[in-house]
């Protein structure tokens, strides 16, 4: 797990762009000059600790900057009869792109992004992998091409600050992030997972090589699901037990991060570490106890973190500083303390239980897509962008799921937004899924993408940890989304995963109701920053002329009773961001 950048475009700050990724990879810091172009990586040594395999790596004309993890990549140096200098799983990429190009992607198993340049046709290759598990931003303009693990480090190469993106601020709203390759830097982009980019001529493309629209439905039968299920996961927690280093796992108490902490508990056969972090106050949203149950269970070195209102708002910049843009998920904070708690304890890796509820129908609104649509007469046609009124999370336009305390919907973003018209902002993710296995795409489009691990990575990388989603193995998320949904859908969420959890955990961890990574975010900022929160806020406003202020001031007072929590935090978050940019 590393940090990567690259320019064809030669900058006296380069220096400076890399060590602002230093978090990402303290353990060596490389550099490389050709020609105009400059590369640089921030190392976290994982696999082959060796200097031999520090970055950039050349071999062949070919420059490599190269951030994840290959888990198959010894299984490809034999099936694909690949001669490597190193042991590390960077060459692994360079052999595979002489051999094949473009067309290797979709043989690895892992996490990545990575530039390969070929100095000989001074061309890039840039790529990211099926679920956006690594980050890839970029910009190009006037000729001029930077790529980074991070937007700062674009920023430091730029002469001027860009406009803000306000198409990126409108999407925010809705999704805690932007969506659709945008960031709230105008000419700067992300690119999508499972996508690269090239250099052709003097234009840069970008090609999808997967993605999970066109899987087709060919299993029905409970039982073959259930032993299938369990081989792969099985094979996904091994597979992410590949390294030179130390791995331990995130344990909340939940179904998701206690199966995968027992599944390697017992495939290792040692003592495994198992980190929690609690709170100190509004104990319901503290999972302590049920982590203890599944610790005791799986005999596990088990680890507890409780943080109370300071360590939140002392926390707050910090998690800030890290985005780079706004970033309004709340479960950052105490991700970040996690991660930094979990790296005092000199560990590189853990495991983590993100990406099931996604693919085992873990959230309610599955099962309410279910019951409207069952109700609709099968020739009615469905239509994404008419049917879907505007917040993936939410068929407001059908009253079957108020967003209340979660993300705005159009209609409330008119009321709030001067001269603002509602729009759709998911035309890019259609396809001819229906409605119930539509909703999973939506979510591993945007929610995984997007949101789930663009947190886990900032935050976990922020304190040089690299965190492995075992749920995320796109054999596994392949696998359960050809499963027919009479099959999936048993009594209750994620049931086929439930009756696997019950041959290794105990039934009070598999039975217990779902419950979110919550924490007293909006009780704390409330405590602790009082009428500041809205000053800012209003400050902001100042300059923008954006907000009506009447509107602004009651989702302040509601917030206050628990209600629009995720509104105002959202809002606070950007008017942050903006104070301090612009």
């Amino acid at each position: 797990m590393c940090g990567i950048i690259g320019t064809n475009n030669k900058s006296v700050n380069f220096t400076k762009a890399v060590e602002l990724l230093e978090h990402r990879g303290p353990d060596n810091l490389g550099y490389y000059e050709y020609k105009n172009n400059q590369f640089g990586h921030t190392r976290l040594s994982i696999i082959d600790l060796d200097k031999e395999a520090n970055q950039p790596m050349e071999f062949d004309q070919l420059v490599i900057t190269f951030n994840g993890e290959i888990y198959n990549y010894k299984e490809l140096i034999e099936s694909e009869k690949l001669h490597c200098v190193t042991k590390s799983d960077t060459e692994v990429l360079i052999r595979l792109y002489q051999k094949y190009g473009k067309d290797f992607l979709n043989k690895l198993n892992g996490m990545f992004s990575f530039c390969i340049y070929d100095k000989t046709k001074d061309s890039f290759f840039c790529a990211r992998d099926r679920f956006g598990k690594k980050p890839f931003y970029y910009y190009h303009k006037d000729g001029i091409f930077i790529y980074a693990s991070e937007i700062k480090s674009i920023l430091k190469l730029l002469c001027t600050q860009p406009e803000m993106n306000m198409n990126a601020f409108y999407e925010y709203l809705s999704f805690m992030t932007p969506i659709n390759t945008n960031t709230f830097y105008k000419d700067i982009k992300k690119l999508f997972a499972g996508s690269f980019l090239y250099k052709e001529g003097k234009e840069f493309i970008t090609k999808k090589y997967y993605d999970i629209d066109n899987i087709n439905t060919t299993v029905f039968d409970e039982e073959e699901a259930l032993k299938r299920i369990e081989e792969i996961l099985i094979s996904s927690v091994k597979s992410r037990l590949v390294s030179d280093v130390e791995v331990a796992t995130l344990l909340s108490g939940g179904v998701d991060s206690s199966l995968v902490s027992a599944l390697y508990a017992k495939i290792g056969r040692k003592k495994i570490n198992t980190f929690c972090i609690g709170y100190d106050e509004y104990e319901h949203y503290s999972e302590l106890n049920y982590a203890k149950v599944v610790s005791k269970h799986i005999k596990s070195n088990h680890h507890e973190l409780i943080m109370n209102s300071k360590d939140f708002v002392n926390t707050l910049d910090l998690v800030f500083n890290q985005m780079d843009e706004p970033f309004a998920d709340s479960a950052s904070i105490p991700t970040y303390l996690l991660s930094e708690f979990i790296n005092k304890h000199g560990i590189k890796v853990a495991l983590s239980g993100e990406g099931s509820d996604e693919s085992f129908l873990g959230y309610d609104n599955y099962f309410k897509m279910l019951e409207y649509y069952d109700k609709k007469p099968q020739k009615e046609v469905f239509n994404l962008t008419k049917d879907w009124e505007y917040n993936f999370r939410a068929l407001n336009k059908k009253h079957i799921y108020q967003t209340s305390g979660e993300t705005f919907t159009e209609i409330q973003k008119e009321k709030l937004l001067l001269n603002y018209k509602a729009s759709s902002y998911i035309d890019n993710y259609n396809c001819n899924y229906p409605p119930f296995k539509w909703l999973t795409y939506i979510d591993f489009k945007i929610w995984i993408e997007d949101v789930l691990m663009t947190k886990i990575d900032r935050m976990s990388m922020a304190h040089s940890l690299e965190l492995r989603a075992p749920f995320l193995d796109y054999r596994l998320v392949e696998y359960v989304l050809s499963i027919d949904k009479s099959v999936k859908i048993g009594n209750t969420n994620k049931y086929l995963l439930k009756k696997i959890a019950e041959k290794y955990l105990p039934l009070e961890i598999v039975n217990r109701r779902k419950k979110g990574f919550s924490f007293p975010f909006i009780e704390w900022l409330h405590k602790e920053l009082k009428d500041e929160s809205l000053s800012t806020i209003l400050k902001a406003n100042k300059k923008l002329g954006l907000f009506d202020e009447n509107f602004l001031k009651y989702i302040y007072t509601e917030s206050k009773d628990g209600r629009f929590k995720q509104h105002f935090w959202s809002l606070y978050i950007f008017a942050k961001w903006f104070n301090q940019n612009y």
